[in-house]
């Protein structure tokens, strides 16, 4: 992210992220490490980023004791509670268990340490299927099991007793920099002149760049306990992202082939084989039903609160395109180069 940006972290804070070596938690990392904030990332899996492999402690997020003794080890000052199993594989609730058990683990370890003064619960927008607007903060309809369990650990923090300040927040789509899965597929299929526009199609999204999420959640540390505390917040960029303007930005700045137009019903097709083929085995196939009605239907959130707790973001979604594509062009590159290494003969 731009080095131009404004710290925001106060110097002396300590910052733990559980998750941090996921997609959000990658670059909350990174942009403590740019402030020279003291931050530690504790999740069972090493770091996307190697760069940031030395603040990281393999832990495992189910063991409560664990989770304690690091915690109070670090004397955190914020914790980011973003570690979660994200993806939508799961077939029953007890395949999420690390976002109920994991939520419980991490409310004990921050009410036995002292030094939290806020702890920040990361859930999701699939707590509701997409296109529904809950009417509530306790309104809730989801459709996967993996969006149940969002639901739940959301009511686990609700119900806890909690002896600091505490808020909700769910990212609506997020996309940037140690992205995967759905939107790097998203970037990677416009920039190979794989991705068509819907005829007719104009869809207004909550989506957000990364840049402005990892601010979002710095400013959330300090926002007024009246805008924040015991609340749920939508993360998301605003106004919302027209889908259609951003595959243009890509397709710019990747200098991908002119995207063309298309009926419907040829990737209703593709998206139903999509589905056949997740069935047998293939769990990421290009696209499926749920992934075209992802991207065919609107869906705004309301950020009002979000806004009025934040502020002004930093980055434009054209801003956010070309960092995301210069950074895609690096990943590229050193992928290549770790490949010519690897191709080199030993010289024992």
């Amino acid at each position: 992210m731009s080095s131009a940006r404004p710290s925001v972290f106060h110097p002396d804070e300590r910052v733990l992220v559980t998750g941090g070596s996921g997609f959000i938690g990658t670059n909350l990392v990174d942009e403590c490490l740019r402030q020279e904030i003291c931050v530690r990332n504790i999740d069972p899996l090493p770091p996307r980023n190697d760069a940031q492999h030395a603040l990281w402690e393999k832990l495992d997020p189910l063991n409560g004791a664990a989770v304690s003794s690091a915690v109070a080890a670090f004397d955190p000052t914020l914790v980011f509670h973003l570690g979660a199993r994200t993806d939508l594989h799961g077939k029953s609730l007890a395949d999420y268990a690390l976002n109920i058990e994991g939520v419980y683990a991490i409310i004990d370890a921050c009410n036995a340490a002292p030094s939290v003064r806020r702890v920040i619960f990361a859930s999701s927008r699939l707590v509701c299927r997409i296109g529904y607007q809950p009417a509530g903060e306790n309104d809730y309809c989801p459709t996967t099991p993996y969006g149940e369990s969002k639901m739940v650990g959301e009511q686990i923090v609700r119900r806890a007793k909690h002896r600091y300040e505490w808020t909700i927040v769910r990212p609506t789509s997020i996309w940037g920099p140690w992205f995967a899965v759905p939107y790097r597929d998203f970037f990677d299929a416009v920039s190979r002149g794989r991705y068509f526009h819907i005829s007719g199609n104009v869809v207004k999204k909550s989506f957000g760049y990364v840049g402005n999420t990892v601010h979002e959640l710095e400013q959330l540390a300090y926002a007024p306990a009246d805008k924040l505390q015991g609340r749920t917040l939508y993360l998301g960029d605003y106004p919302p992202t027209d889908v259609r303007e951003m595959a243009d930005l890509i397709q710019r700045c990747t200098a991908a082939p002119r995207i063309r137009t298309i009926p419907r019903w040829p990737l209703a097709v593709v998206a139903h084989i999509g589905d056949l083929l997740q069935r047998v085995g293939w769990s990421e196939p290009p696209l499926t039903t749920f992934r075209l009605d992802n991207l065919t239907t609107e869906m705004v959130y309301d950020l009002a609160p979000l806004h009025d707790a934040v502020g002004p973001l930093p980055f434009s979604v054209a801003e956010g395109v070309q960092e995301t594509v210069g950074w895609i062009r690096k990943q590229g590159i050193r992928n290549s180069q770790l490949t010519q290494r690897r191709s080199v003969p030993s010289r024992s």
